[in-house]
């Protein structure tokens, strides 16, 4: 192997622990919203240009919020055994390697909302704003989960904003199922650190309010959710397939918190990832076959 072909897989590697870093796989959480934003918007099949668009974003965004947590929290990442492993507290990447991957996607971020249209490149530093934002709150205070919610609910927004150039109320009760779908399995993802966060001085739902009450409030969060998009329903002209869709998903949700009923987060995992990956997933499905089938369309 000559020099340039070690270099080369340096490169490579470093961009496959920096997005294993990220969970760059989780991507699955949020975007599919998006593009349920985007066929709502549209009532129809955004044009191929647009759904581009929208997913670049949407990658850049989501990038660029992971690695900024992960600059900023590299301190305490470091002090959590859970967390420790990560690839800045473990050495096996640099901060000043990472700030260069944010930047590249925050750029992307920049570009593909220009693309899209004026509102939406307008509107883009105000998302990095509550991007940033987010990795600080759990130093003063328990909404955390809420901003982080507030962020991943943007997505959806945003792609309607990208198909529309306008803000309309289907919009925002879509970026709200969002945020509370989000902070309330953020919350039953913070249970992991309960203690951690309660010795380090850190805040969150699971400090606040305990075992119990993070379990009670994640299930309100998610009733929410699911009141919010059962809304939509009589505001934009979709069809059965979507409400099905929104059934399904109450019923995964109403798994999630039957699998958590007690704490013991040894079945975390499957309620967290497994569980809300399919949630997106099912109602981004609703809607497209809503559209395909003309169901969905006034």
């Amino acid at each position: 192997m000559n020099c340039h072909e070690g270099t080369a897989m340096t490169i490579v590697s470093r961009i496959e622990v920096f997005l294993e870093m990220i969970k760059f796989s989780h991507t699955i959480f949020a975007l599919p919203f998006a593009l349920t934003g985007a066929l709502l918007a549209a009532q129809g099949l955004p044009s191929w240009q647009q759904i581009f668009w929208i997913v670049m974003a949407m990658v850049g965004a989501r990038t660029a919020a992971m690695g900024l947590n992960r600059v900023i929290d590299a301190e305490i990442d470091g002090e959590n055994p859970r967390t420790k492993s990560r690839a800045i507290p473990a050495g096996l990447l640099g901060k000043g390697t990472v700030v260069l991957f944010i930047v590249l996607a925050i750029l992307l971020m920049l570009y593909a909302a220009a693309r899209l249209n004026p509102l939406c490149l307008k509107l883009a530093p105000v998302a990095l704003f509550f991007l940033v934002l987010y990795s600080y709150c759990k130093r003063f205070t328990a909404l955390a989960h809420l901003v982080l919610g507030l962020c991943l609910g943007a997505a959806p927004v945003g792609a309607w904003i990208a198909i529309r150039g306008t803000v309309d109320l289907p919009a925002v009760l879509l970026g709200l199922a969002v945020l509370f779908w989000v902070a309330g399995f953020d919350i039953l993802y913070a249970l992991q650190d309960l203690e951690f966060d309660r010795a380090r001085g850190l805040h969150s739902i699971p400090v606040r309010l305990g075992v119990n009450g993070s379990l009670w409030t994640a299930r309100l969060f998610s009733l929410v959710m699911v009141v919010l998009l059962a809304t939509l329903c009589s505001l934009l002209p979709v069809g059965g397939f979507f409400l099905a869709g929104i059934v399904a998903a109450t019923g995964l949700l109403c798994y999630e918190h039957w699998l958590l009923r007690d704490g013991d987060l040894a079945r975390l995992d499957m309620a967290f990832f497994t569980m809300n990956g399919y949630i997106s997933i099912i109602i981004f499905v609703a809607t497209l076959v809503d559209v395909l089938t003309g169901k969905g369309v006034a």
